[in-house]
């Protein structure tokens, strides 16, 4: 079973959608363009930061990674946002990855026979590719990062499937 590090935290001042406008900003040609772009070096260090463990007991460092994400993104809106993250996991054995979900506010390692939530197992083995840092969960992509904050693009068909 995944071992939940981060509860739910109702109270926080900031969460992931709280800033985030009711509708797209841009036009899906625009929306395209903008996710394909280089992510930022904040981004970068915040994603890094996910299994250094701060986040278990620090609620300072939790909200310092929801505001990286929203600056990251600021002008999209909710739908066009990441609905989770998948990065290789550090802790080391038996935990293979680990999931940020769309709300910000739960962090979960994963050993590596159990299984994601589905809509995060497609990114698993992207996750654990050594050139890439992370992979941003979307209904119909996944975006791999690289430690540079360069892109790859992975189009998925309407059953989520690359």
């Amino acid at each position: 079973m995944a071992r939940t590090l981060l509860g739910v935290l109702p109270d926080m001042k900031t969460p992931l959608a709280s800033n985030v406008r009711p509708s797209t900003l841009l036009s899906p040609v625009a929306r395209d363009a903008r996710l394909r772009q280089k992510r930022s070096s904040p981004y970068i260090q915040a994603m890094a930061k996910l299994d250094a463990g701060g986040h278990t007991c620090d609620r300072q460092a939790l909200e310092t990674l929801l505001v990286a994400i929203q600056a990251e993104f600021p002008e999209l809106s909710l739908p066009d946002l990441p609905q989770g993250i998948v990065a290789r996991c550090h802790l080391g054995a038996p935990y293979e990855v680990h999931t940020l979900d769309r709300v910000g506010a739960i962090l979960q390692h994963y050993k590596s026979f159990e299984p994601l939530p589905a809509d995060l197992e497609r990114a698993r083995s992207l996750a654990l590719h050594p050139g890439y840092s992370f992979v941003e969960v979307y209904p119909d992509r996944l975006i791999a990062v690289a430690e540079n904050g360069d892109t790859s693009l992975i189009r998925l068909d309407p059953k989520g499937i690359p």
